[in-house]
């Protein structure tokens, strides 16, 4: 079939696949239940009527942890130079901001990463009678205040209640990682990690559970997709997580048994079933890899790319290495595209050097159409032969963009998911690629740079409707990139940039061995 198709019919095939894909993958791929805020998470779960314990041993939804109905005041702060975190009188992380300038709100305030429900450090008995009186008696704290500088800092939260008492030794460390001494004496337990910081409202990225195992392998849980109750055994990392931001329980030299299950509005929610003397390591805060990969090197799978993640951890990597040198991560984004190109340059070479040679090709091509129009047999054998003898391969022209695709969506997962890319400038106008152009100028020059490589492509159109869809490309894409993160944008742009100035070039040495052989 692919054999009977036009030059150009092959070049609207291979852009228009690469377009459908692209809105599949974010249709049928990316999530499109958006998270609530904060305000409105914690309103919904509050509606609730019992905080319950999750239950490990049913399928049913109905075991799932629910929110706390009141209120607590705080006993005790910690305070550090990249973060801020506050118990409350039920022995949970109540608020915890970060500090650091680039996480700061549109509106100038430090991002609460703690808030909505489940709070970190959470405890729920699964009997009742216990469980109610966990939420009624108050903490005793050791000390009031933590002022954190570089070396770790405890603090002994008490909790004695009727028939057991309750200790939480928590030392915290300046990078916003914690240890947790978790110590019961009578009754099994639950304790959570957090609720998901839900900060990043989006509907590109992941929201909700993941679940590293001890064999390397994810399990993630979308908010939305919880049916029921589940537990799982051989955990090493139990992390709710958004778009930048996770809170989580990590143990390396032990392992965790978490339950995933849902509050009211469909969220996923971890809690991990404890032990009568338990201990692991918690972390809150930004997805940051540098400081990921300080606490623990595997928490930066934490970090979640989706399909393309064997291509993107690496392109991460190099861009990572990239900014190490140069210094500003929208030239580190140019000079990624600029190797990516330069590593495919042979293949597009190739690719626009058959373009060409097919669309001188095409009037023979169409010579052979009327002369076997009645033989479709005979007429693939004698454009093959036709192809075979000119050196011009048919699915040559598409062959560069197919390979475009999986890292194309590689480097996007990336440039979504790098929060290192917040608040970070380019130069002018674009000051935190992170986010959409604020002037739509990068997408106006990625749609008038796909506009020249159009034209300066060799096509033969001879069906207008065809002609008029390929002209409306640039444009279609154009509104498609208008959202996009400034930085994925850019990517884009300059790729566009590198293919018209190859398409010049291949154009011109073409035009220059067709004289050769006239003169020959």
């Amino acid at each position: 079939m692919l054999d009977n198709m036009s030059v150009q019919k092959r070049v609207l095939l291979a852009t228009v696949l690469s377009f459908i894909f692209f809105i599949a993958y974010d249709y049928f791929f990316i999530p499109k239940n958006l998270p609530t805020d904060q305000n409105q998470t914690v309103a919904v779960q509050q509606s609730s009527q019992a905080n319950a314990a999750p239950s490990a041993n049913t399928a049913s939804a109905t075991g799932a942890p629910q929110a706390v109905t009141t209120q607590s005041r705080e006993i005790a702060v910690i305070k550090g130079e990249h973060f801020e975190a506050r118990i409350d009188e039920l022995g949970r992380i109540s608020k915890f901001y970060l500090n650091d300038e680039k996480y700061k709100n549109a509106e100038g305030n430090r991002i609460e990463l703690a808030g909505a429900q489940p709070l970190p450090l959470e405890v729920r008995f699964s009997d009742k009678a216990l469980n109610e009186q966990a939420f009624k008696v108050a903490y005793t704290s050791d000390v009031g205040e933590i002022n954190l500088a570089s070396e770790p800092k405890s603090i002994v939260l008490t909790q004695n209640l009727e028939g057991s008492s309750v200790t939480k030794k928590i030392t915290f460390y300046p990078n916003g990682s914690y240890d947790l001494d978790l110590s019961v004496s009578a009754g099994e337990y639950y304790v959570t990690p957090g609720f998901r910081p839900s900060v990043a409202i989006d509907s590109y990225t992941v929201h909700g559970a993941l679940l590293k195992h001890n064999d390397g392998k994810l399990t993630i849980i979308e908010d939305g997709d919880v049916d029921a109750t589940e537990s799982f055994n051989n955990v090493n990392i139990a992390a709710a997580s958004d778009r930048y931001y996770t809170a989580l329980f990590f143990k390396f030299d032990g392992l965790l048994n978490p339950v995933v299950s849902k509050d009211g509005a469909g969220n996923a929610v971890i809690f991990v079933k404890g032990e009568q003397n338990f201990k692991a390591k918690g972390y809150i805060g930004a997805k940051d890899h540098a400081t990921l990969s300080q606490i623990n090197e595997e928490l930066v799978d934490v970090i979640e790319y989706g399909w393309f993640t064997f291509i993107a951890k690496p392109m991460f990597a190099f861009l990572n290495w990239l900014y190490g040198y140069i210094g500003n991560w929208g030239w580190a984004i140019v000079v990624l595209t600029l190797t990516v190109r330069i590593a495919l340059s042979w293949f597009t070479y190739k690719g626009m050097l058959s373009m060409n040679k097919l669309k001188d090709l095409a009037p023979k091509v169409k010579e052979l159409q009327a002369k076997y129009k009645g033989d479709p047999q005979k007429l693939n054998m004698h454009m093959m032969e036709l192809y075979k003898k000119n050196g011009a391969n048919p699915m040559g022209g598409c062959l560069p963009i197919l390979m475009q695709i999986p890292i194309f969506f590689a480097i996007y997962r990336v440039l979504l998911n790098a929060i290192e890319l917040k608040a970070a400038p380019w130069i002018l106008w674009i000051h935190d690629l992170s986010v959409m152009d604020p002037y739509f100028v990068l997408p106006i020059l990625m749609g008038a740079t796909m506009f020249l490589q159009q034209k300066l492509t060799p096509t033969t159109f001879s069906d207008p409707m065809q002609e008029k869809i390929m002209k409306f490309l640039p444009l279609i894409f154009t509104f498609f990139f208008v959202t996009f993160p400034a930085g994925l944008t850019l990517y884009w742009f300059v790729n566009n940039v590198c293919s018209v100035i190859q398409q010049v070039f291949v154009n011109k040495l073409f035009e220059k061995h067709k004289k050769a052989e006239v003169k020959a």
